[in-house]
């Protein structure tokens, strides 16, 4: 099947975060002639892509963008709402193949709420050829309000293949790694952890990332009397050495897609407790790689954390069956494949669509 591979990823972005990072590795390493169109975003995550070797643009709106891609000559692959719907007007305009990727949603509002209704929906379009969707429930999403199973496609996350850093001893390490947000619960994070570290005073914990609950959060440290052993610690760079740290990695998620958190972690033989949320319990099978909570359940995610830090050797063959895991079903260079049927899928229903 043959096709041009020139592909121009759509995307509005506030930071760093899953979708942006799974973007960069994709653009890296899925074959093809990637491009990304950024929109109205901070000048740092563009520099970020062309400092790793992906060519990109940051616009300032849809009539920039209608300017961009007139007379574009590959397929559109948008991201997320906004971009997904800029995307459908110029894709509509001048005839272009159209995908779109759903990385999930965290709606935290009543008008984020209407835009995944819509972002649902619009795979409905005809305009819109393809549909590819990080988990099976976010494919389910879709399929109930009407989008042809026929356009669906579930291809997860990914990671490249990389050496881990040796696992480092020491005083118990429980971690949260994400947004500061709402949808990644870092107040469950802290509803789980506080108690856990007032009955153990070996252990600690840290929360890695930034966002606009940081300072509640430090709030609730601080009263708890726990300043030093639960730590925030800002976003950051370097996650292969935190990893190496940890004991514990603990997903506190309200709502996930394919967590990019967890796939991290599994690579690194990190020990998992995480809400069963999202596509989780896709990638978490409870006992075998890792331990599941109720959503929500801040007790058991609590008692789930100290199954682990009470038995080293279960929390290790949980760990090293994460790692077999990530390399046999999330490992981007086995799923080039799969992203090629799907850009291949997007140009060959082009034209009709």
């Amino acid at each position: 099947m043959a096709w041009d591979d020139e592909i121009a990823h759509i995307i509005h972005s506030g930071g760093f975060y899953g979708a942006e990072r799974m973007l960069l590795d994709h653009c890296r390493y899925v074959p093809g002639r990637h491009r990304v169109i950024f929109l109205d975003t901070p000048d740092a995550l563009p520099q970020r892509f062309l400092a790793a070797g992906v060519a990109c643009v940051n616009l300032r709106g849809l009539r920039a963008l209608m300017a961009e891609l007139q007379g574009y000559p590959g397929i559109i692959n948008a991201h997320n709402f906004r971009a997904q719907v800029f995307a459908w007007l110029c894709a509509r305009r001048f005839g272009l193949p159209l995908a779109l990727t759903q990385h999930g949603f965290t709606p935290r509002s009543a008008k984020q709420r209407l835009y995944a209704w819509l972002a649902l929906r619009l795979g409905r379009s005809r305009r819109v050829c393809r549909v590819a969707c990080v988990s099976q429930r976010i494919a389910g999403l879709h399929a109930r309000v009407g989008v042809p199973p026929e356009k669906l496609d579930v291809i997860p996350n990914g990671l490249p293949r990389y050496a881990p850093l040796p696992r480092q001893t020491g005083a118990p390490l429980i971690g949260f790694v994400g947004r500061l947000s709402a949808e990644k619960g870092p107040d469950r994070f802290l509803d789980a952890v506080l108690p856990l570290c007032h009955r153990h005073e070996d252990v600690h914990a840290v929360l890695l990332g930034d966002g606009p609950e940081a300072a509640v959060l430090q709030s609730r440290i601080d009263a708890a009397g726990l300043d030093g052993r639960v730590r925030l610690a800002g976003y950051q760079d370097d996650m292969a050495s935190w990893f190496a740290r940890l004991s514990v990695l603990a997903l506190s998620s309200r709502t996930e897609g394919t967590p990019m958190v967890l796939l991290e972690a599994m690579r690194a033989s990190v020990p998992i407790v995480a809400c069963a949320v999202g596509g989780v319990p896709d990638m978490i099978e409870d006992g075998v790689n890792g331990l599941l909570a109720p959503p929500g359940d801040a007790d058991m995610l609590a008692k789930q954390i100290e199954r682990l830090l009470a038995d080293a050797d279960f929390a290790g063959r949980l760990a090293a069956a994460g790692r077999l895991r990530q390399a046999r079903d999330y490992d981007l260079a086995k799923l080039a494949a799969r992203w090629q049927r799907f850009y291949a899928l997007a140009q060959e229903e082009g034209a009709p669509c």
